[in-house]
């Protein structure tokens, strides 16, 4: 059979300024799943194309043609793109579609509104039974995968789309759960890969040619003695990139040791989750961490020379604007390569999510916008419309040029041309959700607009009650 696996990819995401934009940010990949799970069904002897929508078009019309079974992946932000795919499928041609993912998984029997069958959890077991017929209940729950060594690794021949960037997990799960996050939910247990397998796949994507590569674990330095001995084996044999990219934790910055290895294995690119400097605000997402350790571990980066990437989460029932405001103005003082403010976001199964439903405090129901760069919630101490111009003033107030020559002076001009670039994207993305919540009836920006005015309005009318 011809089977294609599609990641899609939201409406924003395959605009051609915000693939543009993407490019400043980082280096197109792709993500393993569609990979793993791919390489299984073509050992298994079937053809199979993988496409990730976000780098470029996928003619769905033409592949309809030949295609037997599409494999579509989700997270809530693309839930609608993938059943819309879905329904356009089944609406023009014979093919059988399989939907599989975070969302879904979560969410299986919206999901079997658009699909033939759902697969709920890791795939890897149950993809050639699925696809080949042998399993038939419309909702498939897959059974945990114990022993990450006997996964195959990710087949990138069958990769359709652009990629210049090796993605590779060597664990799944995280030994910390943060309220708002979903992966350390789907994917518990905590479970690591052994050196010598995640030694093997580095190596493969060193013969393949690639120069760029990513550690997708949500945690890359959770377990810090099987980080060095990863480092080490790739100083050792020679499996250096020009750049690695990795998720780490402000407690990386207690282990000297840890962080001269990092940065002498190429390891020059770290998203760390300061997500805020009040403590209240840190205890409330369950984070385990203080403000001085955040600080500790933002000037350690800076000394060994490995670009931090602060990530800030915009909206805890604890913060205020003048918290948010102040998170911004440290990740600029500490010379943050870059900032990702993350509007806290409500994903199903998550204690947040659950709590905001609990206290009616959501306020939009379009899964396209959770995506952490869009309010759907009312806010502790904000309207909504507030929060989301926090978020556009954070990215403003970040971005400049001053910042842009700071950052090539202290990483080279390559990477402050980057800063530059995304300066320039910021501030059009800032003017235009200002001009759509006001002029485009339709968008979020302007129900956002809508739902915060009616909001104060009737504050008003209460304290006049009052």
């Amino acid at each position: 059979m011809h089977v294609v696996f599609i990641t899609p990819a939201s409406d924003l995401r395959r605009f051609p300024p915000y693939r543009l934009g993407g490019r400043f940010y980082g280096h197109p990949n792709a993500i393993t799943g569609p990979l793993i799970l791919g390489g299984i069904l073509k050992k298994a002897g079937h053809t199979v194309e993988v496409y990730e929508e976000l780098y470029t078009n996928v003619n769905l019309k033409k592949l309809m043609n030949d295609t037997d079974v599409f494999c579509i992946s989700t997270m809530t932000s693309t839930a609608p793109r993938a059943y819309e795919l879905a329904d356009r499928i089944h609406a023009e041609s014979k093919a059988k579609v399989i939907l599989g993912g975070m969302h879904v998984s979560e969410l299986p029997q919206e999901a079997l509104r658009h699909a033939d069958q759902v697969i709920v959890g890791e795939g890897e077991d149950v993809i050639v039974d699925v696809v080949e017929g042998r399993l038939t209940e419309p909702i498939v729950r897959a059974k945990l995968t114990c022993h990450l060594d006997d996964v195959p690794l990710p087949d990138y021949t069958i990769l359709k789309t652009p990629c210049d960037c090796a993605n590779v997990m060597t664990t799944r799960g995280c030994p910390y759960a943060c309220t708002f996050c979903t992966t350390s939910r789907m994917f518990a247990p905590y479970r690591q890969r052994s050196v010598d397998s995640v030694i093997a796949e580095i190596r493969m994507y060193k013969k393949m040619g690639f120069r760029y590569m990513n550690f997708e674990d949500d945690n890359f330095t959770a377990d810090k003695e099987r980080a060095k001995e990863i480092c080490r084996r790739m100083i050792a044999e020679g499996l250096v990139f020009k750049e690695t990219f990795f998720f780490g934790r402000v407690d990386m910055a207690e282990d000297e040791e840890l962080l001269e290895l990092l940065a002498k294995a190429h390891l020059n690119r770290v998203l760390i989750g300061i997500e805020s400097l009040n403590q209240d605000a840190l205890d409330e997402i369950h984070k385990g961490q203080r403000p001085s350790d955040i600080r500790m571990a933002a000037l350690k980066c800076r000394e060994y020379k490995i670009r931090l990437i602060a990530s800030v989460v915009l909206g805890m029932d604890s913060d205020t604007k003048e918290d948010i405001r102040r998170a911004v103005a440290f990740a600029k003082e500490v010379d943050a390569y870059q900032l990702q403010p993350a509007i806290l976001t409500p994903y199903p199964g998550t204690p947040v999510y659950e709590k905001l439903v609990k206290e009616q405090r959501m306020v939009i129901d379009d899964w396209s916008q959770y995506d952490m760069m869009n309010v759907t919630f009312t806010p502790n101490h904000m309207t909504p419309w507030e929060l989301q111009m926090e978020f556009y003033g954070a990215v403003r107030k970040f971005y400049d040029v001053r910042g842009a020559i700071r950052i090539g002076k202290l990483f080279g001009w390559g990477y402050g041309v980057r800063r530059l670039g995304l300066w320039v994207f910021a501030s059009l993305g800032s003017k235009a959700a200002e001009f759509a919540s006001r002029h485009m009836p339709g968008t979020i920006y302007y129900q956002l607009r809508e739902i915060s005015e009616r909001q104060l309005e009737e504050k008003e009318e209460e304290k006049l009650q009052y």
